[in-house]
């Protein structure tokens, strides 16, 4: 049970800014335990409840960057990515690089709540089951 927590820790780690990813920790229970189910679940609820801490992040960064007037060129890109084709951007938010920038910029734009957290999972919850489905089917 221990490598679960491991397997939620990585995978909350992974999705803040930290340069960390959460695909060989996962591979490894999918294909030590050959199960697929509970992995995905364990690693989408991590990196998801990472995603919402980056996100906080951008928000708090937000209110920090409008008292100074200052805004990174990233943040910049990642905020008209947002503008240009909206909340189902954040789908995207496993890109690495660009999705923390995405998440931070949805938490910058102080996008709503419940649709961040849906498009997030949805993302997060298919690239984890297509991962562990190959690893399965390969292994």
């Amino acid at each position: 049970m221990g490598e679960y927590a491991a397997l939620f820790a990585w995978s909350f780690l992974a999705a803040t800014v930290l340069p960390l990813g959460s695909e060989v920790p996962l591979a490894m229970i999918v294909r030590n335990r050959e199960v697929v189910f509970l992995p995905v679940v364990i690693a989408t609820a991590g990196n998801s409840l990472g995603a919402f801490t980056t996100y906080w992040l951008g928000r708090k960064a937000a209110n920090m960057a409008d008292e100074r007037k200052v805004v990174a060129p990233r943040a910049r890109r990642a905020a008209e990515l947002l503008r240009r084709y909206g909340q189902p951007a954040v789908f995207f938010s496993w890109v690495p690089i660009i999705g923390d920038a995405l998440v931070a910029a949805a938490g910058a734009s102080a996008m709503p709540l419940r649709p961040f957290a849906a498009w997030v999972i949805a993302g997060k919850a298919l690239r984890y089951a297509v991962l562990a489905i190959s690893v399965q089917r390969l292994g």
